[in-house]
Parts: C-alpha cells; sequence; structure tokens
C-alpha cells in the first residue's frame, strides 16, 4: 500500500470530481478514505444497468436519514446521474466524491457539471515520493508507475492487458469508435509519435485512415486521459516557433506496452521517449497534487533548437532538457543556453543519464535519476 500525496479537503461541504485514468488508484483511495460511505461503482452491472434505465433510483441507494459521503465511481458511464447528484446537493445537503476515468462523455452537451458546486482534482500514477523506497529507475523506465504492476510479478503482461482493458471497456463499451481494429492499429501508430510533434496527416497514412478519423482518435486518447499533448511556449516570443503540439502518453510503461518493437528499433528510439515520459508524468503530477499551477509546455525553434519541458506559472518560469549522455557537455545544453537568452529569468536544468551534478554554464546538470526524486524541489523553487 503506497500512501498518496494528493491532499483533497475531505472536510470541507464541497463534493468533488476525482479524474484521472483507469488503473491509477482512484477507487483503493476513495475506499481508503470513505470506508463506511455508499460506495456506487458503475463498471458493476448491479449499479450500471439500473442506474443507466433510469438514474433516479439513485435516491435508493442511500438511506433517507443518511447525510455524510456518497461515492459514485466512473460517473462517465452514467452522466444523466449528475442532475441527480445536482439535486441531491442542494435538497439535502450531501457531500459526493466522484470519479471519472473519461471526460468525453461528461463534456457532452446538456451534462450537468454541478454548477461549480464540485472542484476538480487529478489522479496520476504514483509519483517517485510516493513510491519511497520502491522506486527503482530502471524499473520504471521500463514498467512504469501504475501502482498495480508493482505488485504484479508480471508487470509487462499486466500492462498489455492494461491495453486491451482500455480497448474493450472505453472505447468499446462507450461506443467511441465504430471499429476497434482501425483504432488498435491507430493506437500502435500513435506510439511511434510518443515525445514528438504531432504529424497527424502522417499518423493516418501509416494506420491507413483519413486524417479525420486520426484526429478524432487523438482526441478520444485525450479524453480517456491516456494522452496528452504540449503546446510550444510562445509568450513573448523573440524567434520563429513551430506550432504542432508534442504528444505522449501519460505513463512509460503504458507506452511501451502500446509501442511495437522489432529486431530494427534501436535503445534509443524507445528508451528516449520514456525517459521524458517519466519526466513529464512526474511533473504532471507534482504540479496538481501541490496546485503549483504551472503550465507545461514545450519550445522548438523553426531551426530545431528545443527544450523539451517549460513550466510558467507563479512561481517563475523553469526550462528542462533531458539527454541520455552520460557525459554532458555544451552541445547538451545549447538549446537552454538558447532559450536563456531569451527568457533570462528562467531557470534552466539539464537531466542527464550520466552520475554527477553539475552547473554548466549557469545550468544545472542532475543525474535523472535523482532528478526525478527532486521534482518537488525544483518546481517549488
Amino acid at each position: 500500500m503506497f500512501h498518496r500525496a494528493i491532499n483533497l479537503p475531505l472536510s470541507a461541504d464541497r463534493s468533488f470530481f476525482l479524474f484521472g485514468p483507469r488503473g491509477t488508484g482512484k477507487t483503493t483511495w476513495l475506499k481508503r478514505h470513505f470506508p463506511r460511505a455508499p460506495f456506487i461503482n458503475l463498471l458493476q452491472s448491479e449499479f450500471h444497468i439500473p442506474l443507466s434505465a433510469s438514474p433516479g433510483r439513485l435516491r435508493e441507494l442511500i438511506p433517507p436519514d443518511y447525510s455524510d459521503w456518497i461515492v459514485i465511481d466512473e460517473v462517465q458511464r452514467v452522466p444523466e446521474l449528475l442532475n441527480e447528484v445536482h439535486d441531491l446537493i442542494e435538497s439535502r445537503g450531501l457531500r459526493f466524491a466522484l470519479t471519472g476515468s473519461s471526460a468525453r462523455s461528461l463534456r457532452r452537451g446538456g451534462v450537468n457539471l454541478l454548477g461549480g458546486r464540485a472542484r476538480t482534482w487529478q489522479m496520476h500514477p504514483l509519483t517517485v515520493g510516493e513510491q519511497g523506497e520502491a522506486f527503482d529507475f530502471t524499473e520504471s523506465l521500463r514498467f512504469g508507475h501504475l501502482p498495480a504492476r508493482f505488485s504484479d510479478p508480471e508487470p509487462r503482461r499486466y500492462l498489455q492487458a492494461y491495453i486491451a482493458t482500455y480497448l474493450k471497456e472505453e472505447v468499446a463499451q462507450e461506443g467511441l469508435t465504430r471499429n476497434i481494429g482501425h483504432f488498435s492499429r491507430f493506437l500502435e501508430t500513435a506510439a511511434f509519435s510518443q515525445g514528438q510533434t504531432l504529424n497527424i496527416s502522417s499518423v493516418a497514412r501509416e494506420a491507413q485512415v483519413s486524417r479525420a478519423v486520426a484526429e478524432n482518435y487523438f482526441s478520444i486518447l485525450e479524453d480517456l486521459l491516456i494522452a496528452v499533448s504540449l503546446p510550444v511556449f510562445a509568450r513573448h516570443a523573440k524567434r520563429k516557433l513551430i506550432s504542432q503540439r508534442k504528444f505522449y502518453f501519460f505513463d512509460a510503461g503504458v507506452f511501451r506496452a502500446i509501442r511495437p518493437t522489432g529486431p530494427l528499433d534501436s535503445e534509443a528510439e524507445i528508451d528516449g521517449p520514456a525517459l521524458e515520459t517519466l519526466v513529464l508524468q512526474e511533473l504532471r503530477a507534482v504540479n496538481d497534487y501541490l496546485a503549483l499551477d504551472y503550465e507545461i509546455s514545450y519550445w522548438r525553434t523553426r531551426n530545431g533548437l528545443e527544450v523539451d519541458f517549460v513550466l510558467y506559472g507563479p512561481r517563475g518560469l523553469i526550462a528542462i532538457e533531458i539527454k541520455r549522455s552520460r557525459n554532458p557537455g555544451p552541445k547538451d545544453t545549447r538549446a537552454l543556453r538558447e532559450f536563456r537568452k531569451d527568457y533570462p529569468p528562467a531557470q534552466c536544468f539539464l537531466f542527464h543519464g550520466g552520475d554527477s551534478s553539475l552547473h554548466l554554464d549557469g545550468i544545472v546538470a542532475m543525474p535523472v535519476a535523482e532528478a526525478l526524486a527532486k521534482i518537488e524541489d525544483i518546481l517549488l523553487g
């Protein structure tokens, strides 16, 4: 059992949504914090079928004199329930903990998002800090940070089953696409874009689908919270920048489970994007859990200079470049140095594959395993 860093104000009177990809630990966390609450899991047919047919039956599951928290797990499966939830909040003062692993259904027109009466939080894969002594950099790079992989004797098989579950339960059951075969092929093709600027036309061509279908599939991945795209950092831009977004699956282990591999694949082709993913998922989690409000983006000029991650927010400006080199030098810090010319206040970091911390022309160079353990300190300044 891992102690999660997410810290919700459970003593407050305000209900909340807890979003996150399937398998990040939302249900486990809620059962631990609300052990006596009515627990309505919409993945279970005993709840899903009757509530889909008649959302008003929700009232029958709550004792008349009950006045504490109620948990509804995977609420996106019956979004109409939110009208009943809204009324119960207003009429009885009840508090609801509502989880979801898909934002798609809840964003459809007419869905009641409780009119601002509920806060929204995010659950991510385990952070390095949450793992404590269980953190193993090599294992993290191979299998990512989904909680269940730590206890599974065959983490690779677990991740393969995880992908199959998403295809079956999230995509097929919600009717997000009519052709699972096309979507499966697209999913593998999209994995080759991990950590790359997104060329939707190229992906569509490789996946043998139209560009419009590929755009819809990328939208599905983000709506299911299993992928994220980063915009270009262009505030007060002094150079010509590209405009394409950069694409990532949300967890390094999930990325590796999706990406096809063969004898012609080099280690760098897979380990490089996996390493960037590992850093990004840590940045996203710490940023959300500590409510630091950084906007996460990347920077790339038209002549090819690129900084992997740029964080901009109330606490300042941070630029992070990731290199697998064991002996970083001036070539590895060039993009950061150019970025700092345009943005002198930026704190610049190089995460590298070596063993020693260095200072290279005012840039802090840290071994990536050490840097992952210090993300919180870096973001807090």
